[in-house]
């Protein structure tokens, strides 16, 4: 327990030993738990926050409950308990955020796998060698500004995995690249896959259909956004069983309560559950990673419950399964690795910060009604034309790129009344346009990669405190020149479809600076605690195993160098599979030996 100053903290409690235990239980950690228990180890859970499933916490008789979900914050992380300082550049002091606003963290068995639009991504398989390859295509110039850096893994490599996460999942779309074969209607840019989706691609709406018949016209290669909204019943390899996608339009932000939107609770945790190897302990908060008095080894972690009452948990195995911004935090907080330093460049837990560069067009239509309230989180026409290296970037000033979708995500009715610039904010002029346009308006997303600057990193404050005396995390980010270059370009893109689609008034956001960290923008934060070749370039191998701590996993979006112009759930799966077949394949018969040389 974090003691009152002059008082000396009770010693913890010491209980018994399991061969595993996982700081966090979203998506990440309901992966690790289902596949070692399976392979017999002994796994124990730590959630800070309270269980949540889905008959009880996002019933269907509540569930699209806006005011309680959307606006009352019901399923994000609480600010007044956990929270961290903001600043755009090192001139400035870090602040803390005391409103959520541009990212929404999850809380509780689930995390922000609970409230996700179930949009299930793979990366491009340039984007696993991005710096090199944009070295070899447009010289060392192109990245002379930025921190990129390679994956230590390919695409071909984490292909599998891939594919057991949309297994898990029951992903519905259409495969564009099935070995190697292009397939028609999908994606002609992504890489080959061994399998079909699950499920077939969700129907679209009139919406969407304008976009994909205006982005045809184009010469561009629409196709449906892959969904964990599902398009059809669907039981996984688990046994556990998923609906059809009613398209009530609550998916984002929102819990499902009809068993069709892929999360945790619906594909892996009450399977999990059942297992006489597994145990949850809800509301437990870990402070702290415990080393031997040498460094090298992780002998568990320290925990604190709601009454004030401190634990150490001892494990043989301690996996990192929070959201990225925790898992880093925890990682400073314990000493482990070397703190990044932007002014000598040396170090690199922090390093890397990188977001979603998120930009958009509004469309209006006067004689066009599209019923946006018929939506899902991932009910999309999408071009992959303009994203990652899918198109010439000589001359252009930038790297980088985005998907453009037309998507109709719902018609929340006190988050999504939209009416055309240059109407009143408020007032009869902005009711009647609110009325006018409810069912006549969509949105263009540009949803953009984030690439890694030196200015841009995660490290302890050093003045604010968190509810345990420990020093908040500090986030230090801005978008960088490239990222406004980039979106600026794929918004005019975007708008050159929207003029195509035929609305009556069409309205360019592209992003602009500063990063502003009060309005909400994407919950997509990556990097800090980076995957890479070695020790000096990263802070884990390929399998996700920390340098200087063998038996220390860390899991999620933290492993990024950079964020390629993707939702990151599809890859954070993906790798978190392959993290736990190297356990429970080749770690478990080497405990404490690093599965790649330093």
């Amino acid at each position: 327990m974090a003691a009152a100053p002059g008082i000396a903290a009770e010693v913890a409690k010491t209980l018994p030993k399991v061969d595993v235990v996982l700081v966090g239980f979203g998506w990440t950690g309901a992966i690790l738990a289902q596949q070692l228990c399976d392979a017999g180890l002994s796994v124990l859970a730590l959630e800070r926050a309270s269980s949540r499933s889905t008959p009880v916490t996002w019933a269907t008789t509540f569930d699209q409950d806006e005011l309680r979900y959307m606006w009352r914050h019901h399923l994000f992380q609480n600010v007044k308990y956990s929270t961290l300082t903001f600043r755009n550049n090192v001139n400035q002091t870090a602040l803390p955020m005391r409103h959520l606003g541009s990212f929404l963290p999850g809380t509780g068995v689930g995390g922000a796998g609970i409230h996700w639009n179930g949009q299930i991504w793979r990366w491009l398989e340039t984007d696993f060698k991005l710096k090199s390859h944009n070295e070899q295509r447009y010289g060392t110039a192109a990245t002379a500004d930025l921190t990129l850096q390679d994956m230590p893994l390919s695409y071909q490599e984490i292909e599998p995995y891939y594919d057991m996460f949309d297994k898990i999942c029951g992903t519905s779309g259409q495969a564009g690249n099935l070995k190697g074969a292009k397939q028609a209607g999908g994606n002609p840019f992504e890489g080959p896959r061994s399998m079909p989706y699950p499920t077939p691609p969700l129907p679209m709406t009139f919406g969407p259909k304008l976009f994909e018949q205006a982005a045809a016209s184009m010469g561009l290669h629409p196709f449906p956004h892959p969904a964990g909204n599902l398009s059809e019943p669907y039981t996984n390899p688990l046994g556990m069983q998923l609906g059809k996608c009613t398209f009530c339009g609550f998916c984002e932000k929102f819990g499902c309560g009809n068993y069709s939107k892929s999360s945790p609770q619906t594909t892996l945790i009450p399977y999990i559950l059942t297992k006489p190897n597994f145990e949850l302990r809800t509301e437990a908060e870990v402070l702290k990673i415990e080393r031997s008095p040498d460094g090298k080894h992780a002998t568990g972690v320290t925990y604190i419950d709601t009454a004030g009452v401190e634990y150490f948990q001892p494990a043989e195995i301690v996996a990192l399964t929070a959201y990225q911004l925790h898992n880093v935090h925890l990682m400073l907080l314990s000493g482990i690795g070397q703190p990044y330093d932007p002014a000598s460049g040396q170090g690199v837990v922090g390093k890397n910060y990188c977001y979603q560069t998120m930009s958009g067009v509004d469309l209006f239509f006067d004689d066009k009604l599209l019923n946006p309230f018929i939506g899902s989180g991932a009910m999309a026409s999408v071009i992959d034309d303009y994203n990652g290296d899918n198109f010439d970037h000589s001359g252009l000033g930038f790297l980088g790129g985005a998907y453009i979708a037309g998507m109709i995500t719902g018609a929340r009715p006190i988050e999504m009344v939209r009416v055309p610039d240059g109407v009143p904010k408020w007032g009869l002029e902005w009711k009647r346009a609110g009325t006018k346009y409810f069912l006549r308006n969509m949105g263009l997303s540009v949803h953009g990669s984030s690439y890694p600057q030196a200015g841009n990193y995660l490290s302890l404050d050093p003045t604010y405190k968190d509810q345990f005396g420990r020093p908040m995390l500090r986030m230090t980010f801005d978008f960088p020149p490239n990222d406004l270059k980039m979106a600026k370009y794929c918004t005019d893109r975007a708008t050159e479809i929207a003029q195509k689609m035929g609305a009556t008034h069409v309205h360019p956001k592209p992003r602009t600076g500063p990063y502003d960290i009060t309005h909400y923008q994407t919950t997509h934060n990556v990097g800090g605690t980076m995957m890479g070749e070695n020790r000096t370039n990263s802070v884990v191998n390929k399998y996700s195993q920390s340098w200087d701590v063998p038996n220390l996993f860390v899991t999620g979006a933290g492993l990024y160098p950079q964020n390629p112009g993707y939702n990151p759930t599809g890859t954070l799966a993906a790798l978190s599979f392959m993290t736990a077949d190297a356990i429970k394949t080749r770690y478990v018969k080497a405990l404490g030996a690093p599965l790649v040389a330093a």
